[in-house]
């Protein structure tokens, strides 16, 4: 699918903006003008489950400068009752969702209780500081043991604590388990971590009373579903609300969770004072108050020959939801499907309880629970090796899908609703090209020589399916201008994604236009009112194909009246360098702004290029009509496109890394991966991306986790001490790609977005594991942890050792 703009490392037009500060976020909107927006600060939960007994606003209406205090109570309508449950499930027996503002109970620390309104943000939080609210505190619980257990209920009506429960099976699983010659059970942890983009969440609105209209501004993953919930929540009519999403400092999966609380009191304060009011996210209210992911504990049983092969493989496991499912249970579905990676065990089943906690709720954070799924597998299959004494690769070999299998069909349902059915892929030859990239079958010499010199290193490896671009639909409107330059509006936002460059290249291709004449416009609902969002890797798959296909029609409606003004077939016209050309004869050509004015006919001429498309300009042709039925005026195309279901990308990934005698600490010593997305549209963008999310998977398997004591209190909210690593930590990364294009979408795209991040944990517990010598089963794993394991680990095998001597001196053990 290689052209003259897809395929090639085109340099990221969003840069320069970005990179010179001259980027615009939510929070520069207005600034500077002459009547600045309100500010907003919020009364937020001290207590992890408490009631509100009473609220007393009174000496917060004494600071100069408020000008409004809400509390549950002054909610009107619809944005007084529970926020909605986004994604429904069959299995989510017992969704609950929070309120704008807490009605009468908290139910974990950062919930917000009372609104603030003032001229700045400085007033409003002294007004905020100001209020007294009196708590009756309730039992808490935290942490998936104390939510199995039933310690106590974080809601009243679910004493279990069970939000869902699901339950997905293929084949005989008891029988091909019994029957298995090996069996063995495994019990693995990752604990709870979050997103931390350089921005937090932020709103901006202003209500028009001439119009009865708003218009607000949110750093948000996707703007055409906030504004569906604001208009619903604030009971206007949709085509009276425009959301625009500006430049955002990053999303990672914690925006695209909506309406968040602010999004629907921000523009209710606005419409009741009828000023613009803003409010931007904090550091501490990100940690307590947006989303976090990831925390899972999974038993496994696993039966398996002695090739390695996976006979019959049960996983149970437990998923902290934390106090609401507004999101659904997306992330343990994606965990429970994704698990499966490239391989096809003979029977699978696999069993999830999704429980309440006191905590943070739970959307999904970059992986969106396959970093889980896969550090479940690929531990799996480590330990078979192990067991058998043979090589990690081998196993992994012995139960590869094979590239002539495809499409495969694992038997589940994907979180689309949809099969889960692999499109393409060729994983041995993956295998292959990473295990020349790293040198796998050298390293024993390697390690040979580390010992000599009294090093510790390891080496790891990962493999992982990720499902990308699922449905339903994403859209496109192509325009080409009359001045020859084109428009191009997609649905989808950007976080830094590079979607400007990536969907100008496609674009440019398929109309024939240098892509510097290509403009880029997403988040806007005022310019592309119909979208899903950007999430799970979707952007290239969904938008980049709606693009294609709204090219080619503006490009066939191009050719068509390209072919009456030419007067000749419509066959012998391409498009090239933004001209109209006859082949074989390049003298007769037109450029491409010129038939979009004779695209658009005209009675009155507004100056000399317009004079082409009125009605004397030519003679017409009595039996035409100027607008020929079917069409429309103008040279564009908008187009849909809804896939059959999602696209599967792939990657391996191997890491050897050293361990410090002394102090535990980690080192990344190299760090390969082999990556399949289909065509790549961008090679350099998708290195960026790769590079990225191997950052993010470092911090979240070496640094990265959310500490809560037994009172619901985040002990590490603030980045003084929830860890994330510096460019320092982050080594070389050494990326190859091999190329298996999916046959569901007109490029043969799959997405990229999340590659990076999802078997970092899997890859790194391999490698220290290989380094150490006894297993690792839980992450994060930071140097004082990985201590503590080799001196018990230490302390054993010493007591083992003392006892077979003991023994041995005919002492019983």
């Amino acid at each position: 699918m290689a052209g003259r703009y897809v395929g090639r490392s085109v340099l990221r037009t969003e840069d320069v903006a970005l990179t010179t500060g001259h980027g615009r976020y939510t929070d520069d909107i207005g600034a500077g003008g002459a009547t600045p927006a309100l500010e907003a600060a919020f009364v937020r939960s001290p207590h992890a489950h408490a009631r509100i007994l009473d609220i007393d606003v009174t000496d917060a209406l004494d600071v100069p400068g408020v000008v409004a205090v809400w509390t549950h109570e002054d909610l009107p309508g619809p944005a007084a009752l529970p926020l909605p449950v986004l994604i429904p499930h069959p299995a989510l027996h017992a969704p609950r969702t929070g309120y704008a503002l807490a009605p009468h109970t908290v139910h974990h620390v950062g919930e917000a209780v009372v609104m603030v309104v003032a001229e700045n943000r400085y007033l409003a939080e002294d007004a905020a500081a100001r209020i007294r609210v009196e708590y009756e505190i309730l039992p808490v619980v935290v942490g998936i043991p104390a939510a199995r257990a039933a310690i106590a209920a974080v809601h009243q009506d679910v004493p279990d604590n069970i939000a869902a429960h699901l339950v997905q099976e293929v084949g005989d699983v008891d029988r091909a388990m019994a029957a298995a010659p090996r069996v063995l059970e495994l019990e693995l942890a990752i604990e709870r971590s979050c997103s931390m983009p350089l921005e937090g969440k932020a709103v901006h609105a202003r209500w028009d009373a001439d119009d009865e209209s708003l218009r607000m501004y949110s750093s948000t993953q996707t703007s055409t579903s906030v504004r569906a919930a604001v208009a619903a929540k604030l009971e206007l009519p949709l085509s009276k609300v425009e959301v625009i999403a500006p430049d955002v400092g990053g999303g990672f999966g914690v925006k695209i969770m909506h309406p968040w609380p602010e999004e629907i009191l921000v523009p209710l304060a606005a419409r009741r004072l009828g000023r613009a009011v803003k409010w931007t996210e904090d550091r501490r209210e990100h940690f307590i108050s947006s989303a976090h992911e990831r925390g899972q504990e999974h038993r496994v049983r696993v039966g398996f020959d002695h090739t390695g092969r996976v006979l019959a493989l049960n996983v149970r496991f437990w998923h902290d939801n934390g106090a609401f499912t507004p999101y659904g249970i997306i992330c343990p579905i994606v965990t429970s499907t994704q698990l499966l990676g490239p391989y096809k065990p003979g029977a699978y089943r696999v069993e999830f309880t999704s429980l309440y906690t006191n905590t943070v709720i739970v959307t999904p954070y970059r992986g969106a629970g396959r970093p889980q799924g896969v550090f479940v597998m690929e531990r799996t299959l480590d330990r078979i090796a192990a067991e058998l004494g043979l090589d990690r690769t081998a196993v992994r070999r012995a139960n590869f899908i094979q590239p002539d299998e495809f499409p495969y069909d694992q038997g589940l349902t994907f979180q689309d609703g949809r099969p889960l059915i692999y499109d393409s892929g060729n994983y041995p030859a993956q295998l292959d090209q990473l295990c020349e990239l790293v040198g796998w079958d050298d390293f024993p010499r390697l390690r040979a020589e580390a010992v000599a010199q009294g090093r510790m290193i390891g080496i790891g490896l990962g493999c992982y399916v990720e499902g990308t671009g699922p449905g339903p639909y994403e859209g496109a409107h192509v325009t080409v201008q009359t001045d020859g330059t084109v428009e191009v509006s997609v649905g989808l936002t950007s976080q830094g994604q590079g979607h400007r460059t990536v969907f100008a290249q496609i674009a440019a291709d398929e109309l024939g236009v240098p892509i510097d004449r290509v403009r880029v416009t997403g988040g806007d609902t005022r310019r592309f009112g119909h979208a899903v969002g950007t999430f799970a890797s979707r952007a290239a798959v969904m938008s980049g194909s709606a693009v294609v296909l709204a090219a080619r029609a503006a490009k066939a409606k191009a050719l068509t009246v390209a072919a009456d003004a030419l007067e000749c077939a419509l066959e012998d016209l391409d498009v090239v360098d933004g001209l109209v050309v006859m082949a074989g004869n390049p003298a007769v050509s037109m450029p491409l702004g010129s038939v979009a004015v004779l695209s658009n006919p005209l009675r009155y001429a507004f100056d000399e290029a317009a004079k082409a498309a009125t009605q004397f300009a030519r003679p017409a042709d009595p039996d035409v009509p100027p607008v020929p039925e079917g069409t429309q005026p103008g040279l564009e195309g908008k187009e849909y496109y809804s896939p059959p279901r999602s696209t599967f990308a792939s990657g391996m990934h191997a890491a050897v890394v050293e361990i410090d005698r002394d102090t535990s600490e980690i080192t990344i010593l190299r760090y390969c991966v082999v990556h399949d997305c289909g065509t790549l549209i961008n090679p350099m963008i998708v290195a960026g991306q790769v590079h990225g999310g191997v950052a993010q998977g470092i911090g979240g398997a070496l640094y990265e986790t959310l500490a809560y004591d037994e009172h619901g209190q985040l002990q590490n909210a603030s980045l003084m001490d929830f860890l994330m690593p510096y460019v320092s930590e982050i080594p070389v990364l050494e990326l190859g790609h091999t190329t298996t294009p999916s046959p569901l979408n007109p490029l043969g795209i799959k997405g990229a977005g999340e590659a990076g991040v999802i078997p970092v944990p899997a890859v790194l517990a391999s490698a220290v594991e290989d380094a150490v010598g006894f297993p690792i089963t839980a992450m994060p794993l930071n140097p004082s942890l990985l201590f503590d394991l080799r001196t018990r680990h230490a302390r054993a095998g010493a007591t083992a050792a003392h006892g077979v001597a003991r023994s041995d001196e005919g002492v019983t053990r």
